[in-house]
């Protein structure tokens, strides 16, 4: 009863301001894209990246032609897509045109600049045909949604039958001692260290809070199963501070 009356209570960044959790979450995001890669690697001690890679082989063993990155950024994703798959068309998509802008100058005269394209899109609403993506991938985005379901409803349409989805993003350990420090450092120390470093003050107490009510595990593992995905599994990693979870269509 407690979480979901945290799941029901919708975290924002900017408490005091009026506009929808989409727009802050663009405004946010348009604001802390100049440093946000090197912040992140401090932040999560670099361990982002190995996740990542996991995501990368889990996308690459299903051998995709086309590949979507819904939230991705500054493009780590899906430049890693370029590198490590044989996808011939790979689109990142994301609502801040100031991250966009940080990922394009990174695969601007390179090889990849002809498989690789990055689009300003909202994931609620996707600019895509039914059925058009091999592959699909979420990576620290899908909290950030207004309406998860919809977001969610949205990918499974653009995503091809037996197509492949998988999520990576931020849960909560569940077991001593590794309960008790993951709260001690998401309430404590990383806040702290995003006022320090981030030009945005509350970004990264945002990043905390929304973390701490979204539903994971076999919670968003029922609403994926809602929505009508298949296969749906769930991997913690880290000792449950974040969790990969795969799907198809």
């Amino acid at each position: 009863m407690r979480l979901q009356k945290a799941m029901d209570k919708k975290v924002t960044p900017y408490k005091d301001a009026s506009g929808s959790k989409k727009e802050q979450v663009e405004q946010m995001f348009d604001t802390i894209s100049g440093n946000y890669d090197g912040l992140n690697r401090v932040i999560s001690l670099g361990i982002d990246q190995k996740w990542r890679r996991k995501v990368v082989r889990l996308v690459a063993a299903s051998k995709p032609k086309s590949i979507l990155d819904i939230a991705t950024g500054t493009g780590d994703l899906a430049l890693q897509f370029a590198a490590k798959t044989t996808a011939t068309e790979i689109v990142g998509l994301d609502l801040s045109e100031g991250m966009l802008s940080v990922a394009r100058r990174k695969v601007e005269g390179s090889s990849m600049a002809a498989r690789v394209q990055f689009v300003k899109g909202d994931s609620e609403a996707l600019p895509f045909s039914d059925n058009r993506f091999d592959a699909i991938t979420v990576s620290f985005g899908v909290r950030n949604f207004e309406t998860l379901e919809k977001g969610l409803a949205e990918i499974y349409r653009v995503l091809a039958p037996k197509g492949t989805f998988v999520i990576l993003e931020t849960s909560v350990p569940t077991r001593f001692p590794w309960k008790q420090g993951y709260h001690l450092y998401s309430k404590g120390i990383l806040p702290v260290i995003g006022r320090l470093f981030s030009k945005d003050k509350v970004a990264y107490k945002y990043l905390s809070e929304s973390a701490a009510v979204f539903p994971h595990g076999e919670q968003l593992n029922n609403i994926l199963r809602k929505i009508g995905f298949i296969e749906v599994e769930n991997k913690p990693q880290t000792f449950g501070v974040a969790t990969i979870y795969t799907a198809s269509k």
